[in-house]
């Protein structure tokens, strides 16, 4: 009856004599303690026995305490309290631990929606008494594929569109963006403004990642077909790609960001500022990469800042 009454009805505690009919107190310890439901309920002996095995024995199979006949009132009363004062402090710290378990779980999950998911892994598995310089992520890729987009006029659009409008029509494009960086394994790097830049090949080494960033520029430039302005006007995207070493890292305290810098990186952005709205534009590293898989027109040498004159193409279609 005993074991019904406390798997319906979770106790605080528990008194036992352990010499009882059909089942003794030792035994019906042990099996109070082998299931998960009262396994934390604090059992308190309270028995004539006095022999030093009889204590051992009962400390062994799980008891919290152990009284012997005759008793103090008081002794009794106080052993009591003293048990289900720790059992209360048992139960706040197992509600503070389930509380931290809970708030780890959201800070993985902001960290992996703010940072690449390896780099997110790396931080979160970091020891926690580790200094911070020992959290700085910094990484040095060989070969990368940088992707710059840019909606064009979209300065002047910003000028006179009502901001929740404009907020929203850019919501819209980045995050459709953002499912085709997922669709085509790549990782979004950051917006700025009206810019979006996407990169291939990191923080995981993929060998096709400038065939990829080439698939995904088509995609967008075929997405942007969907959006148009508040008069109803058609968007147009400029965008830009380049390929080559670049370092990726973690920087900031608050606000973390992934990032990427590099020679290849200030390429790709120009091959977005210096293109024209409607086209893609790549570098001849990208073209030799690609120029198999896809329809490239050469676009001449142009004057890129930093770089001098370069041989540039515009990306069409796959082939």
């Amino acid at each position: 009856m005993a074991l019904e009454a406390v798997q319906q009805q979770v106790p605080d505690l528990i008194m036992l004599d352990v010499m009882m009919p059909d089942m003794n107190g030792y035994d019906l310890c042990n099996q109070l303690k082998s299931s998960p439901e009262t396994k934390d309920v604090p059992i308190i002996f309270l028995t004539a026995l006095q022999e030093t095995s009889d204590k051992v024995k009962a400390f062994q199979v799980g008891a919290a305490d152990y009284i012997t006949k005759p008793f103090q009132a008081d002794e009794v009363c106080a052993r009591v309290s003293h048990q289900l004062e720790i059992g209360c402090l048992q139960r706040q710290l197992a509600q503070r631990n389930q509380h931290l378990r809970q708030e780890q779980a959201r800070t993985r999950e902001l960290l992996h929606n703010l940072l690449p998911t390896p780099v997110a892994d790396r931080l979160t598995h970091a020891p926690l008494d580790a200094s911070l310089t020992s959290h700085v992520v910094a990484d040095f890729f060989e070969s990368a594929t940088i992707l710059f987009a840019d909606i064009a006029d979209f300065t002047t659009l910003a000028s006179y569109a009502d901001p929740q409008v404009l907020v929203d029509l850019l919501n819209q494009i980045f995050s459709c963006f953002d499912q085709l960086a997922e669709a085509h394994g790549l990782e979004k790097i950051k917006t700025i403004g009206d810019a979006y830049m996407v990169a291939g090949g990191i923080p995981e080494f993929r060998p096709d990642h400038s065939e990829a960033i080439a698939h995904m520029a088509l995609a967008m430039q075929s997405a942007m077909e969907d959006f148009k302005t508040p008069e109803n006007h058609p968007l147009q995207l400029r965008i830009g790609i380049h390929s080559g070493p670049v370092v990726g890292g973690v920087i900031g305290l608050k606000r973390l960001s992934y990032d990427l810098w590099g020679d290849t990186v200030n390429v790709a952005s120009r091959m977005e500022l210096y293109g024209e709205p409607g086209k893609i534009q790549v570098s001849d590293s990208i073209y030799q990469v690609i120029k198999e898989q896809f329809r490239l027109v050469p676009r001449g040498a142009i004057n890129v800042k930093g770089k001098g004159e370069m041989e540039t193409y515009w990306l069409e279609a796959s082939l």
